[in-house]
Formats: C-alpha cells, structure tokens, sequence
C-alpha cells in the first residue's frame, strides 16, 4: 500500500521508497522519510498529500505518495 491509498490521521511505518532518483532518496532521507520510519498522513489534497514526518509537516504529490510504500 502507499500513501495515496492511506487514512488521514492514522500512524504508519514506512517499508520502503521505490525510486530510482538518488537525489530524491538523498532529500527524503534528510526530511526523516526513510524505512522504519513513522508517517502519517494529514490530508489528502487534489494534486498531493499533506504527512507528517517526525516533527515537521510536508506537502508531497502524487507521485512521490506513490513511491512511499507503508
């Protein structure tokens, strides 16, 4: 499952990022979002996703929800 397809609100563990950009993984990594982690979502918007990673909120888009496996 991904993150487009998660419930706002509820807790996950991240199992991995399937993503073949080291740059984007490298970026991720420095934000907490990385596997073993916690994740929640706060909102699913139109164009993306609000989450919550550690102590900080970040807006991502589809794309990169996709990527996310939990």
């Amino acid at each position: 499952m991904n993150l487009r397809s998660a419930q706002e609100g509820k807790e996950y563990l991240i199992k991995s990022i399937e993503t073949d950009d080291e740059e984007l993984n490298a970026f991720l990594f420095s934000l907490g979002c990385y596997a073993g982690e916690p994740i929640t979502v706060i909102a699913h918007r139109r164009g993306g996703c609000t989450v919550s990673i550690k102590d900080g909120r970040y807006n991502i888009d589809n794309q990169l929800a996709e990527a996310i496996l939990i």
